[in-house]
């Protein structure tokens, strides 16, 4: 049993993140957390709970910690994710409400009472995690393993030429974090899933007909490029009607901009890396994050020489295998909409 403390800013790539996790039975969600980032905190974790449900996980405790990044304006992004978030999906509205406690509060609670017990993954800006290590300086040693999605090393950005998303929302923030590692054990450090592989993981339309045939639909779901914009799946499987729709719409997003009619899903990768399933080689490095030039704010730098005389603080992915992840993504997603049919 593999024990989540997760902080997300769902977001398509999150959904499908959550939606794996969901399906694997070895997963026990101890608390999902809301950073603003892809949408607005309190979009963030309304999607996060109606997801949760939606994939059989009703009850988890989804709660709010920051509204804002540490030291600049929040910047959300409605033209990748959708005005909601998740595409053209409209999730049903959850039977739950979003937790009163606060979000950072949750996180050094559970690893103080569990310790070496959890495994953290981010797959958002690093606000609350930032706080959380403010609030409890020991946090890398109370967990048992920490996944971050974000940074680019030797890989064009994603928001600037330089910057990914995650790191470009909340600079300060994973400036911060990646400071709180120096010194630690090597096992303690984060293994950090950046663009550098996490573009490799492209899904296809073939992938998500398959997704519906492993879930036993009886209507093809066919996304294919030559269709309108905005077309509805009319799925008899209620998951896969979901996870279609919104993955349409980031289908579309990747087509505006010149990157073919296919969906980078980076957080998924982190989730599988995360639950220790998929298989991935890490390099020690050095990481820094600018957060003082106009130009280059947010952009993540990597010293695997030891140039700058300091001890690693992070594992960085150096290669992972998308053709093996995409088939457990088939068969685990593809297995839980069957089973929630």
């Amino acid at each position: 049993m593999t024990a989540f403390l997760l902080d997300v800013d769902t977001g398509i790539d999150d959904a499908l993140a959550l939606a794996y996790l969901a399906a694997l039975p070895s997963t026990e969600f101890v608390s999902v957390t809301a950073t603003p980032g892809n949408v607005d905190a309190d979009q963030v974790a309304r999607n996060t709970l109606a997801l949760l449900e939606l994939c059989g996980r009703p009850g988890v405790e989804v709660a709010i910690g920051a509204r804002e990044p540490l030291a600049i304006p929040l910047l959300t992004t409605p033209e990748t994710h959708g005005p909601q978030g998740i595409g053209y999906a409209v999730l049903p509205q959850p039977a739950g409400a979003v937790s009163e406690r606060n979000a950072v509060d949750l996180w050094v609670e559970h690893a103080r009472n569990r310790p070496g017990e959890l495994t953290a993954l981010i797959t958002a800006p690093l606000t609350n995690f930032a706080l959380a290590l403010r609030q409890e300086p020991e946090l890398p040693e109370l967990l048992a393993k920490v996944v971050i999605m974000g940074g680019s090393f030797y890989h064009q950005g994603n928001t600037t030429p330089t910057a990914e998303w995650n790191t470009h929302v909340d600079p300060h923030a994973a400036k911060e974090v990646y400071a709180a590692f120096r010194g630690r054990a090597p096992e303690k450090l984060p293994i950090v899933c950046s663009l550098d592989t996490t573009e490799r993981m492209e899904m296809h339309p073939h992938h998500v007909r398959r997704l519906a045939e492993a879930a036993g639909a009886r209507i093809p779901e066919l996304v294919l490029p030559g269709q309108p914009e905005g077309l509805r799946s009319t799925s008899d499987n209620t998951l896969i009607r979901h996870l279609s729709d919104a993955l349409r719409f980031y289908f579309e997003f990747h087509r505006h901009y010149d990157q073919g009619y296919l969906a980078h899903v980076h957080d998924f990768f982190a989730a599988g890396v995360a639950a220790g399933i998929l298989e991935f080689e890490a390099r020690p490095a050095t990481v820094d994050v600018e957060t003082g030039s106009p130009l280059l704010a947010g952009t993540t730098v990597a010293d695997f020489r030891g140039l700058w005389g300091a001890p690693p603080n992070a594992r960085v992915v150096s290669a992972n295998y998308p053709a093996a992840a995409f088939t457990e993504l088939v068969s685990a997603v593809g297995g839980l909409a069957a089973r929630l049919a």
